[in-house]
């Protein structure tokens, strides 16, 4: 399929920060889908979906480096284990609610990274500075520390 064949051309020629933007991008559309297989009462379509988001979630923690991360990378494995166990709480109950707030994290999180993206090359020597780029508080747990620098190390590359 023509979907698929455009889907692995752009895997293969991601660099670091575009892969975590497309792995966002899937389980916002596998969310997206689960949410209307619970609508139409589709059990095993919505399982299998939330499955996907479950699986992305799970890669995205295993590319954490917490080493070069710091406080970033561990945060960002508490919000990827929240979101993983209300997933599985969501789908036990049939909570279409619990879907819309992971749903909304995802979406948060996918415009924390689009905007990592659009930081000048020049500024991607390691850190950004705080001021480059502002993250939504509610998807962090809180602020930041004031002037900590942004590692794109948090999941493990540079860039």
């Amino acid at each position: 399929m023509w979907k698929d064949a455009y889907l692995e051309s752009r895997i293969l020629s991601a660099n670091p920060l575009e892969l975590v933007s497309l792995l966002y991008q899937g389980a916002m559309d596998a969310i997206h889908d689960a949410r209307k297989h619970l609508a139409d009462g589709d059990i095993p379509a919505r399982c299998q979906d939330i499955g996907k988001v479950t699986d992305i979630l799970a890669e995205l923690e295993a590319s954490l480096n917490h080493q070069a991360g710091g406080s970033i990378s561990r945060g960002l494995a508490d919000l990827y284990q929240y979101m993983r166990l209300r997933l599985m709480e969501a789908n036990i109950r049939r909570d279409d609610a619990m879907l819309l707030e992971i749903q909304s994290l995802l979406a948060t999180m996918a415009e924390a990274w689009r905007r990592i993206q659009q930081v000048p090359e020049s500024k991607t020597d390691g850190a950004i500075e705080a001021a480059d780029v502002q993250y939504p508080a509610a998807a962090w747990g809180g602020d930041f520390e004031a002037g900590r620098g942004r590692e794109f190390a948090a999941h493990g590359w540079s860039a």
